[in-house]
């Protein structure tokens, strides 16, 4: 199945700015990346270009995992905040310092998360998901101007897409925004919601 095209959105919104384009991006990622203790692997667009190399450390309480680009540069780490009634996920940066934060919006119809960062340019967003994680396809919101930014896709990728007995799944990335965010958006979801469910 070939991806929607994304419309582009008003202003380029992005952490790493070297990780945007004008043109749709889709990236592909492993379901349930953190059930391998230690895991490391590969972040890739659909042309099979690595984008980034997440390495596990699990010997830290936090579950750290650190986040290089392709040619190996330390761009972040994933960390588990404690102290929180809910799962919460941060990004921080090389100096440990957090960039974005993943939290639980708790709904009548149960638990959705919200990215909130503060982009390159200053401005602070945030991002929602729209439709269940595990859903066949979910958006990923704009919560300020509800623009699609990036789309979940599990259908994008054909049977042979197995990684060890795991699914992976497609994500577009819409013209403008940052596609290393959106990763690390999405296995802060992932996470998330694989320890909600207890898995």
């Amino acid at each position: 199945m070939a991806p929607h095209h994304l419309s582009p959105v008003p202003e380029p919104i992005a952490i790493f700015d070297q990780f945007v384009s004008k043109d749709t991006q889709v990236i592909v990622l492993r379901e349930k990346v953190f059930s391998v203790s230690g895991d490391s692997f590969d972040i890739k667009l659909l042309s099979g270009e690595p984008l980034l190399k997440v390495h596990g450390a699990w010997v830290s309480l936090s579950g750290r995992k650190k986040v290089s680009d392709a040619n190996g540069k330390h761009l972040f780490d994933i960390v588990k905040e404690h102290l929180h009634l809910h799962a919460t996920y941060a990004v921080e940066d090389t100096h440990r310092k957090t960039i974005l934060e993943v939290k639980s919006n708790l709904t009548l119809l149960g638990s959705k998360a919200t990215a909130v960062f503060t982009s390159s340019t200053g401005k602070a967003e945030a991002f929602k998901i729209k439709g269940g994680w595990f859903d066949h396809s979910a958006d990923i919101v704009d919560e300020k101007t509800g623009h699609t930014v990036a789309r979940i896709n599990r259908k994008l990728l054909s049977g042979r897409d197995m990684i060890f007995g795991q699914q992976t799944y497609a994500v577009e990335v819409a013209p403008g925004i940052d596609a290393a965010l959106i990763a690390a958006l999405c296995i802060c979801f992932d996470e998330k919601n694989n320890e909600e469910r207890g898995e």
